[in-house]
């Protein structure tokens, strides 16, 4: 069979034999080379030979030939709320970026943060015989899918929202180091009158840093902190808990906002603007998530950076290695955050 090489000219399709041939190895060496679950098995020298040779001729694993001797599909489910949130993007871009080389496919759903959907594209994706799954829901309805799939022996990862009671392993941020961060930046800076503008609390994520807004606060004498919740994880529903705010304190309330995410920091940012006053002058705000154009916001916002395309690398490694061994634990590993500080974030009005 002839193919197309990069040049453009015709040519016999690059086997298995030829790359073993080009590296003085046995073909058996080639497929374990450039297996990801078994290159282990030889020596990192003849790894590297073998890739190198296997690149110079061209040559692509068969990936069907593959899944039919190791009963695996070689596909990835990846299931997120929505993929229109600048925060998904590069977590997708981490799981892709692991699969990839290693010849698995992700197959992509986004629900829209609905149960119905969630439930309908976890079953479809189970018709298509995924090997697993990496879940970034982590809300508490999702609780009844999560106990079967479980129970089902489905390999599982959650990713930045943890899957509660069910023991799924776990990658995320130090969400409470980065929320500790910022509440310490704000005090340094004069504020004692802080508010935490949380995401909806039947989402892990939005409870664990409401909790360590709280802590933190309270860990810091004179220091006054409150929460609450927003109707959802976006501009329009900080905006609109950000307006109501403003218009109950009358002249004074809190001089400094730390948001669930960038999406509720840009709506509070707006809010501002629409109530004439100035951000940092008359209130500073901190985001959480540092997601892109983060620092294009005007003003350039102060939010805790979150290593997503890390997690998303880590959580496709951990969940190919589950496959692999053919076992999974309640692990949880948690990447370390940053605050970013920008021109957000001011001394306090005296």
């Amino acid at each position: 069979m002839a193919f197309q090489r990069s040049d453009g000219k015709l040519g016999k399709r690059t086997t298995i034999d030829d790359v073993a041939k080009l590296a003085n190895v046995h073909k058996g060496t080639v497929s374990r080379a450039l297996n990801s679950r078994t290159e282990s098995q030889v020596s990192q020298e003849t790894v590297k030979r073998v890739k190198r040779a296997a690149h110079q001729l061209g040559y692509v694993p068969n990936v069907m030939a593959r899944s039919l001797r190791t009963s695996l599909s070689m596909t990835v489910g990846v299931i997120i709320p929505d993929l229109t949130n600048p925060f998904f993007p590069p977590i997708i871009r981490g799981i892709e970026n692991y699969l990839q080389p290693r010849g698995y496919t992700a197959l992509l759903a986004n629900t829209d943060g609905h149960d119905a959907i969630e439930v309908a594209a976890f079953e479809s994706l189970m018709e298509r015989s995924v090997d697993g799954f990496i879940l970034a829901t982590g809300r508490h309805g999702d609780q009844e899918i999560l106990k079967q799939a479980y129970e089902r022996n489905v390999f599982a990862v959650m990713v930045n929202r943890g899957a509660g009671s069910i023991p799924y392993p776990l990658v995320t941020g130090n969400d409470s180091s980065g929320i500790a961060a910022a509440v310490n930046h704000l005090v340094e800076l004069g504020h004692r009158d802080v508010l935490h503008l949380a995401g909806p609390f039947n989402l892990s994520t939005s409870q664990v840093r409401a909790d360590a807004f709280t802590a933190a606060c309270a860990a810091k004498k004179g220091v006054r902190g409150r929460v609450i919740e927003a109707g959802a994880l976006s501009v329009a529903a900080g905006q609109s808990a950000m307006d109501a705010v403003i218009s109950r304190q009358a002249g004074s309330g809190p001089t400094a906002v730390v948001a669930g995410n960038d999406l509720l920091a840009l709506g509070v940012l707006r809010s501002l603007r629409t109530h004439g006053l100035n951000c940092p002058d008359d209130m500073s705000v901190v985001g959480f998530n540092d997601m892109p154009f983060a620092e294009d916001f005007s003003p350039p916002l102060t939010t805790v950076r979150v290593p997503l395309s890390e997690m998303g690398a880590e959580s496709a490694r951990m969940l190919l290695q589950n496959i692999q061994t053919g076992s999974q634990e309640a692990v949880t590993l948690i990447q370390p955050v940053s605050l970013i500080v920008r021109s957000s974030t001011g001394p306090a009005k005296r």
